[in-house]
């Protein structure tokens, strides 16, 4: 079983002593996010558990517990997002050398190979145009040359849920942000220059879920949760088919995800996994760290 923390909201950021005391318990209570009242539990069990993917936008809360997930057994490896757009598009604003900063540490830390840099989404609009692109991913994926060599790419996803929240910044703002998956000359245009710089920087750049095909720029469909980087990191033996509960252009393979919609309080506008940056902020308040489920 690989364990997914989480697509859903950021654990090692909000969540880490949670997530450690289920580790200790040994057991987590996954709720259905479309069946709020069927539980499952799932045993953590260190001989069960292949291996962990992280996701997060600062791993330091975490990191005090590594040592601990080592001694048990667990093998592990972070998406990592680093991007640098306007305030008004994330709720917590950090300055962006110190996000540098801390995806160092955690570089050091676990090793290059095992934290993935992930620029993504791609946001398109009246404020982050294709130059503000190039000057940010270049200046990002210069500094953090050597301290990762794998790079996730994806373009705004525009779900029901956040075309509501882009229509307010349209008429409250002023800011318009541009549907790129109508707009492929833009995608490869932006992908053209990716690929450039991070093949100078030493970064294998793959997509996310992304339908167009961008391999004679030297990008390919990527997978996030990805058997074969887990066999090659932790000399496991995985052969896992496409896990059926994501999107249709996914290719992870199968994982059990800890957890929950509506919990992740960073605010981004364009996130999929909260419905409004308050609910998610009143829910994390109410989340009790000793709780088997996460809400």
């Amino acid at each position: 079983m690989i364990l997914s923390v989480s697509r859903r909201t950021d654990i090692p950021t909000y969540y880490s002593e949670w997530f450690m005391n289920r580790i200790r318990e040994g057991s987590v209570v996954i709720r259905n996010p479309f069946r709020p009242t069927q539980m499952s539990p799932v045993s953590l069990d260190p001989a069960g558990v292949d291996a962990i993917v992280f996701w997060t936008r600062n791993g330091e809360p975490l990191t005090p517990y590594l040592d601990e997930l080592d001694r048990m057994g667990y093998c592990y490896y972070f998406h990592y997002t680093v991007v640098h757009y306007p305030e008004v598009f994330e709720g917590s604003f950090d300055p962006l050398p110190q996000k540098l900063e801390r995806f160092k540490r955690l570089s050091h830390r676990v090793g290059p190979e095992r934290i993935i840099w992930r620029y993504d989404p791609i946001i398109l609009s009246s404020l982050t145009d294709e130059e503000y692109h190039q000057f940010h991913f270049e200046e990002i994926a210069r500094s953090l040359k050597g301290f990762s060599y794998r790079c996730v790419i994806s373009f705004l996803d525009i779900y029901r849920k956040t075309e509501k929240i882009l229509n307010s910044l349209k008429r409250e703002k002023g800011i318009r942000v541009i549907n790129m998956h109508h707009h492929e000359g833009k995608i490869r245009e932006i992908s053209r220059f990716l690929s450039n710089v991070g093949g100078e920087c030493n970064f294998e750049i793959f997509t996310c879920a992304e339908a167009v095909r961008l391999e004679e720029l030297g990008i390919r469909h990527g997978k996030c949760i990805d058997d074969d980087l887990l066999n090659r990191l932790f000399g496991l033996d995985l052969s896992r088919a496409k896990d059926k509960g994501q999107r249709k252009l996914c290719r992870c393979v199968e994982s059990k995800d800890v957890g929950a919609y509506d919990t992740c309080p960073h605010g981004c506008f364009y996130c999929y996994a909260n419905t409004s940056p308050e609910l998610a902020r009143k829910n994390f308040f109410r989340h009790n760290k000793y709780s088997p489920v996460l809400l």
